[in-house]
Formats: structure tokens, C-alpha cells, sequence
């Protein structure tokens, strides 16, 4: 194995090869900063370039572009709480506040330190592990797979800062969305009201946008100042700190970064999962985070970013060692092998040893090269933080808006938007935890299909079996240790909710509107989950089973929100200080007149005068201003999204009034 490791670093160090992966690994910081592309449709839109290459030098490529996506991501979670990529999403919890308080520098120094970290740590353990791994992997079926997928749910459930039964509840709603479209075993078509988009689902990508970056987005519009609200010039001894602060939590980035390696390796799970799992893991065992977590703690950084980078050695171990892809990328990946003529097995790991070796020098170097440049430009980044909202808001809601269509290229896309936005705005003001969701939404379908094949080949018998029962305890144990608590003698019912008191222990009793709203958003679930139960009664069993064992679940979820409240055991819910009202209303249509003028005069005319409009009202900022920075916005956008990238813009009502019109502008209309 040495001599092989050596032999590809000499293959991989030849000059024009590192020049591809250099090249490929600055394409994938470009991808992974930009939200609603990925290194999924990334990796998708590069593959024909490869076809020239060697195989040495086109999967090196390739597999740079894949390993630093993740790195970047991190620049518009912290910035604007937008995950670049669905693998940054817990970041944000962390990282957005951070920037609010001027500590953009710090997160970004953390985030990358710890990306690299994960990163090495993740081909380190790819390039000793394959041999010892493959029996253990080759035993893990759908009773493991589906504990696996049950425990990191309940991780994020019970990072909920005292607020359990609406975490219980929000991931609730989010397998129940999971549920809507085709049901796979029976055609069942579940919950699509004639709806020819909803037969495939709802797509991530416009959910996950819609619960995290219009909340942040829309406040930030309506407050009227910057991201980093105190001011704080970023320097590059912010981005040192964070270093340290990675140096000093070293055992905990070489936990996360274990957890990311392990559950990489399981095909099927994927990086939308595994950043909530390490986040949720450390939540747990950290010292303080139930105080400190999802209010700015540098931790949460660490946890969630080591973690997404290590998951990238990780799926590579199933993808060369057995030809099973460990995630969608790497479906992509395969597809590459194959094309240049490599067949993935057990062969990898003994004629074409210098071909796998290749790749874990590759996925190191690409790291080390991705976290390298995000530290050089990091400090221009975060000076995007001092810009005020009146120029920064439409920019977002314009790249907002490109990325939600990207979910299915259907312009129900932005209806989907403008939906969960509406719903995460409402979730954020009433302190309702919505990682649960979006985590449940991501996990739906595998826990669905895992139930499903568990039930038909093992029945109930599937818990019993070593695994699934050992981590059904832990399940248990998580979800009863809050409540079991709250009956002990010294339990006295101060502890910090999310938007208390910076979580020093001081509840703020919500305003009576508040206690209004929330009550309203209890007795809206509750009719969800009761029009779910009798609605899916005529369903075949395979069809109704998820959903109705959910809408079960969740009425109990109320039930006992209900009982412990009435015996005081859940005081009141704290509240933060929000904008008022009417200027969250002004911000809501002003998003909801930019997607009506994508159906009317198509997207990128829409999103330019929306831009100029937003800026000379909002913004008050002078009209030579508002074009001077509108018109390389959108040269940029045409440039990318329109020439390199080939997306296919929605139609709008003008481009089917005057087709030629369409036809001059390239169906930009």
C-alpha cells in the first residue's frame, strides 16, 4: 500500500494534473457558494469535459470539484443564513448569528479550519479503512439504515432548548411532506390535489430556502441595517481566532469528523443528513450548548463543517470498494469511473490500487487548496456583512429566487418559496425549532422505504435485532431523560428557550398577540394531523402506514404539550424583539411582487427592475447608484446561470403574448 500511495502521489503531482485539480477545486468553491447548485448538478454540468481527459487527470478533477463544495458553502450560511449547498444547513444555526454580531471573520476561520480538518481526516481514514470496512458495511440492512436515519432525527428533535413537543411536532410536518407525491409500493398518488408538479414531491432546495433564508432575509429587510449589526470592522485575526478555536476544540472536530467518515460510508444517507447529525451530536455533548447553541456558539461552526468535509472520504469508500455509490455525487462519480473505462470493486483495491490512492491525494490536496483560498478572500466576504440592507436584501432574494427554481426547473418552485417562508418566518417569531423539519423532510422518504422493506422482510422482529434495539434505547432515553426530568424535587422550571435572555435563564413571557398566534399555530397542526389520519383511511395499507403512524405521533406530541403545560411544567414561551409587523409585511410583498413579475415578464427582467425598485424605495439609494450596481449583477447572473450553465428560464405571460420577443431576447422572456 505504501508504494502504491506513493506511486499516485507522483501521479497526481505532475504539474498539468494539479493544474486540473487546482481548476477544478476553484470551480467548486464557485458552485458551492452559490445557493441551489450543489455539487450534485456541478459535478453533472462538468462530466462531458472530462471525456478528453485521462482517467487520472478527469477523476482528479472531477473529485476536486466534489471536495471543496462544502468548504465554501460555509460564505452564505454565515453571511445571509442561506446554505449554499444543502450540506451547510446546519451551519447557519451558528454561523448567521455569528455574523450578526461581527464575528463573521471568527466563523469563517472556524468553518474552513475545520473543513480541512474533516477533509484529511476523511482521506486519511478512506486510505486505511477500505479493507477493514467492507465486511462491516456489506452487513448493514434496512433495520440498521433505518435506526441510523431514526436516531439523527431524534438528535436535532433534542437540541430543541426546552421547546421538546414542538420539535417532536415540527418533524412531524416534515415527514408528512416527505410523504406527498407518488407512493412508490402501491402508485398511491398522496396528497397532490390534481397537481401534476407535486407527483414527484416537493424538491429540497425551495423548502430549504424558504424555512431559513426568507425569515432571515425579510427581517434583515425590515430592520433597515446591516448583517453585522454592531459595526465591527472583520480583520484577518478574526480568522485566526477561529483557527484557535477549532485547535482548542480539537476533540470535538475529531468526533464530528468520525461521525461524518462513518455515516459517508453508508450509501443512502448523504450530506444532507450528516452535518445535522454531528450538529445534533454536539448539541448533546458539548458543555453548555443547550445555553449557547443556535445563538452564535462558535461549537456549532466546528461540528456541522468538520463533519460535512470528512463525509467526502467517507462515500468514497463504497463507491471504489464495492461500486455502491455513498451519495448522489457519487452516482456521478461512478458514472465517470465507467465512462473512462475503471470498473469499481475489488479490483480497487488490488490491480488499480494507484488509481484509489489518486483519489485520496486528491480529495487532500483539493482541501487543503479550498481552504487555502477561502482564507485569502474570506475578509472581502465578510465586508458583504457591513452592506446595508437596502442594497443587499434584493441581490439575495434575486439569487434566492434562481435557486429555489433550480429544486425542479418549475416555476411552482417559487410558489413553494414564497409558502415555507411564510411558514419559517411564522416557525422563527413563535420560537418553533425548524431544523426537525427540514431534517425530517431530507430523511422522509429513506425512512419510508426502510420501514417498508423492514416490515415486509423481518415484521416487528426488525427491533429486535442488535442494532436497531441498542439504538432504539438511546431514541428512547433521549426523547423520555426531558420530561423524566421535569418531575424531579430541584426541577424548577427556569431554563433558557430559544430568544430568551441571551440564554441566561430569564423567560420573557410572549405578549398576549404572540400567545394568540401560537395557540393558532397549535390548533392548525392538530387539524393537520387529524386530516391526515382520515383522509389516508381509504389508502392502501403500504400507503397509509407512514402517514398515519405520523399524524398518531403527532397528536400525541400535542396531547402532551397540552398536559405538561397544564400542570406547569412547561412555562410560557420566551420571545425575542421583533421588527414590528407592518414593515415585515412591506418585505413579505415585496418578495411576493418579485415572483409574480417572474410569471409576468420572465426571470431575469423581473428580478432587474425588482432590484432597481427595491433599491430607490427601500434602500433610498440614488437611481446612477442603484444601476451602477444592478448592471454587472446581472451581467454576472446571464454570464453563469444563461451561458455556462444553460438554465432553462420559466416562460412568462409576455413571452407567450409576443413569442418573438422571446425569440430576440434567447428565452430570457
Amino acid at each position: 500500500m505504501i508504494e502504491a500511495a506513493v506511486e499516485a502521489l507522483l501521479i497526481i503531482g505532475d504539474p498539468a494534473r494539479l493544474l486540473f485539480v487546482a481548476f477544478g477545486t476553484l470551480l467548486g468553491l464557485m458552485i458551492g457558494v452559490i445557493p441551489g447548485i450543489g455539487g450534485l448538478v456541478g459535478l453533472a454540468l462538468l462530466l462531458p469535459f472530462t471525456f478528453a481527459m485521462d482517467p487520472f487527470t478527469a477523476l482528479a478533477f472531477l473529485v476536486g470539484v466534489q471536495s471543496v463544495t462544502t468548504t465554501s458553502d460555509t460564505i452564505p450560511a454565515v453571511l445571509f443564513g442561506v446554505p449554499g449547498t444543502s450540506g451547510s444547513a446546519a451551519t447557519v444555526l451558528d454561523g448567521h448569528p455569528m455574523a450578526k454580531k461581527g464575528e463573521a471573520g471568527r466563523a469563517y476561520g472556524a468553518a474552513f479550519t475545520a473543513s480541512v480538518c474533516g477533509g484529511l481526516f476523511g482521506a486519511f481514514i478512506l486510505a486505511i479503512s477500505i479493507p477493514v470496512l467492507r465486511p462491516f458495511i456489506m452487513a448493514i440492512g434496512t433495520p440498521e439504515l433505518l435506526a441510523i436515519c431514526l436516531l439523527g432525527l431524534t438528535l436535532v428533535v433534542s437540541l430543541s432548548h426546552g421547546a421538546l413537543f414542538k420539535g417532536l411536532v415540527a418533524a412531524a410536518i416534515g415527514l408528512l411532506l416527505a410523504t406527498i407525491g407518488d407512493e412508490p409500493q402501491t402508485g398511491t398518488m398522496r396528497w397532490t390535489f390534481g397537481s401534476l408538479y407535486l407527483w414527484d414531491g416537493l424538491s429540497l432546495v425551495p423548502v430549504a430556502l424558504g424555512l431559513f433564508a426568507v425569515p432571515e432575509m425579510i427581517d434583515l429587510g425590515a430592520s433597515k441595517r446591516t448583517i453585522a449589526r454592531d459595526g465591527k470592522k472583520v480583520s484577518g485575526w478574526d480568522q485566526v481566532e477561529g483557527m484557535r478555536d477549532v485547535f482548542r476544540n480539537w476533540w470535538l472536530v475529531l468526533r464530528c469528523s468520525s461521525i461524518g467518515t462513518f455515516l459517508g460510508s453508508i450509501p443512502g444517507l448523504g450530506a444532507n443528513v450528516i452535518d445535522w447529525i454531528a450538529y445534533g451530536y454536539a448539541a448533546r455533548s458539548v458543555p453548555n450548548a443547550r445555553e449557547t447553541f443556535g445563538k452564535g456558539d462558535v461549537r456549532g461552526v466546528i461540528a456541522s463543517e468538520s463533519a460535512n468535509n470528512a463525509k467526502e472520504g467517507g462515500a468514497l469508500v463504497p463507491t471504489l470498494a464495492f461500486g455502491v455509490p455513498g451519495s448522489a455525487s457519487m452516482a456521478i462519480l461512478l458514472g465517470a469511473f465507467l465512462i473512462h473505462g475503471i470498473a469499481p470493486g475489488p479490483n480497487m483495491l488490488n490491480e488499480q490500487l494507484d488509481v484509489t490512492f489518486t483519489l485520496i491525494w486528491t480529495v487532500a490536496i483539493a482541501n487543503i487548496l479550498g481552504a487555502g483560498a477561502c482564507f485569502l478572500m474570506a475578509g472581502h466576504f465578510a465586508k458583504i456583512a457591513t452592506i446595508r440592507a437596502g442594497i443587499l436584501v434584493p441581490l439575495v432574494f434575486g439569487i434566492m429566487v434562481i435557486g429555489a427554481y433550480q429544486g425542479s426547473k418549475h416555476y411552482a418552485d417559487l410558489i413553494v418559496l414564497i409558502a415555507f417562508g411564510i411558514l419559517g418566518w411564522n416557525m422563527k417569531r413563535l420560537n418553533w425549532p425548524r431544523p426537525p423539519l427540514i431534517l425530517a423532510f431530507v430523511l422522509g422518504g429513506l425512512v419510508e422505504n426502510y420501514l417498508f422493506i423492514s416490515q415486509l422482510r423481518y415484521g416487528f422482529a426488525w427491533m429486535t435485532q442488535p442494532l436497531p434495539a441498542v439504538v432504539l434505547l438511546i431514541i428512547a432515553f433521549l426523547l423520555l431523560r426531558p420530561l423524566v426530568v421535569r418531575f424531579l424535587p430541584g426541577w424548577t422550571g427556569a431554563y433558557a428557550e430559544p430568544g430568551t435572555d441571551g440564554g441566561h435563564g430569564r423567560v420573557v413571557h410572549a405578549r398576549g398577540g404572540e400567545f394568540f398566534a401560537d395557540l393558532a399555530m397549535w390548533a392548525a397542526v392538530v387539524a393537520l394531523f387529524a386530516y391526515v389520519y382520515a383522509a389516508s383511511s381509504d389508502w392502501a395499507a403500504a400507503a397509509r402506514m407512514v402517514p398515519q403512524a405520523i399524524a398518531i405521533g403527532g397528536l400525541v406530541a400535542a396531547l402532551g404539550f397540552a398536559v405538561f403545560r397544564t400542570m406547569g411544567k412547561i412555562p410560557p414561551s420566551g420571545t425575542q424583539t421583533h421588527e414590528p409587523l407592518p414593515r415585515v409585511l412591506i418585505q413579505m410583498f415585496w418578495l411576493l411582487l418579485l415572483v409574480v413579475g417572474v410569471h409576468l415578464i420572465g426571470m431575469v427582467p423581473a428580478i432587474t427592475l425588482f432590484g432597481i425598485a427595491y433599491m430607490l424605495i427601500e434602500g433610498r439609494t440614488r437611481p446612477l447608484t442603484a444601476i451602477i450596481i444592478m448592471v454587472p449583477f446581472i451581467a454576472g447572473i446571464l454570464i453563469l446561470f444563461h451561458n455556462l450553465l444553460y438554465i432553462p428560464w420559466p416562460q412568462s405571460v409576455l413571452g407567450d403574448l409576443l413569442p418573438e420577443l422571446r425569440r430576440m431576447t434567447g428565452r430570457l422572456i
